[in-house]
């Protein structure tokens, strides 16, 4: 069964390096996700393992076998596209059993290779409806079909869910990530959607400017996050600047923008250093009027919106700062605008990071 290693991987394409010294490793039958923004070099990385483009420098394994040079085709690799990539002459049945007859396998092992893989996508009364007369999602269950039925073990995935509406990505999604299961199969699923990488993956490379920042579960990234990237693009994060006052062997002391104090476990920063602390909205806790105790400020409510299952606030601390609540709809208590409130979180409930070299707003742009 493959396992994927990337080893020291760069790409260059004249100036732009796409990728960046990127290494990592995909376990075997593990649904794996590349996750960044537009430009970030995830679908190059991708191409990269399928051999459609080759690295500058670097390794690339597909199991035990080192495949720097060897073709595409001879990679035992499934590839599905965002754009579909369908036969436009052929029904879904010619498209989905085109890699068995490509291979010259037995005429009885193709049909029932067809079969099994338009049944498992659920089109199998659809055979032969040619794709103009599919909608996307039978579209993209047809390219799914078609990779899965040439034998890959290894099935790579470039934003196959991009082109899609919200209600059939996400209920594709799900799909998606049990059939891969069902099969046993490796997959390495490309997305700039952290909901859709965080809904369906075991693990997750968070990617930026060609670099991988980390990799982790949806839970490490989520809950653990060890570049402020990574907290401010996996979920939200409020970030507030601060100068670390007072350090301990467990505890921080942060002073904010006018005098605020605040506190937080940290043994890694020292005293006077300038630090960003990031606390995600659904952690703050809001009450009406003035209260004391650890980590509370006082402010004011400035805006809200209502969301569903959430109401999302806008709260404008006493020093200035603005941050983000988002408290369950179902709370007892409804704030206004211009309402006096008091914001506290948990002391354990933050993240410290040093200040960026060039600035927090560069640091967290979508670049």
């Amino acid at each position: 069964m493959p396992e994927v290693r990337v080893i020291s991987v760069t790409k260059k394409f004249g100036k732009i390096i796409a990728v960046d010294n990127a290494s990592l490793y995909v376990h075997d039958r593990e649904y794996f996700s590349l996750l960044g923004p537009s430009g970030c070099g995830k679908t190059t990385l991708l191409r990269l393992i399928a051999g459609l483009i080759e690295p500058d420098e670097g390794e690339i394994y597909i199991g035990d076998r080192l495949v720097n040079k060897v073709p595409p085709e001879d990679r035992g690799i499934g590839f599905v596209f965002q754009t579909f990539a369908l036969f436009p002459h052929m029904n879904a049945w010619n498209n989905v059993t085109y890699g068995p007859r490509v291979k010259a396998w037995e005429e009885g092992k193709s049909e029932r290779i067809g079969r099994e893989m338009l049944e498992m996508v659920r089109l199998h009364e659809r055979l032969d409806a040619f794709p103009h007369e599919l909608s996307g999602g039978m579209m993209q269950r047809v390219a799914l079909a078609r990779a899965l039925a040439a034998g890959a073990k290894l099935l790579l995935l470039d934003e196959p869910l991009g082109q899609l509406d919200a209600k059939v990505r996400n209920e594709l999604r799900y799909e998606l990530r049990k059939m891969v299961k069902a099969l046993e199969l490796t997959a390495i699923h490309v997305t700039h959607d952290q909901a859709e990488a965080m809904a369906i993956s075991d693990r997750i490379a968070v990617m930026r400017k060609g670099k991988i920042l980390q990799v982790g579960t949806p839970q490490e990234l989520y809950m653990t996050p060890q570049h402020i990237f990574v907290a401010n693009f996996i979920g939200e994060s409020n970030f507030l600047e601060g100068y670390v006052s007072k350090s301990t062997e467990k505890e921080l002391t942060i002073e904010l923008r006018g005098g605020l104090l605040i506190r937080t476990l940290d043994k890694t920063h020292k005293e006077g250093e300038k630090v960003v602390i990031a606390i995600r909205p659904e952690i703050l806790a809001i009450k009406k009027g003035k209260r004391g105790g650890v980590n509370s400020i006082s402010g004011h409510v400035e805006g809200f919106r209502f969301e569903g299952t959430n109401v999302r606030y806008e709260i404008r601390l006493e020093n200035g700062d603005l941050v983000v609540i988002v408290s369950p709809a179902l709370m007892t208590e409804w704030l206004g605008i211009g309402e006096k409130v008091t914001v506290s979180f948990p002391i354990e409930k933050s993240f410290v990071f040093s200040y960026p070299e060039r600035g927090l707003k560069r640091e967290l742009a979508l670049e």
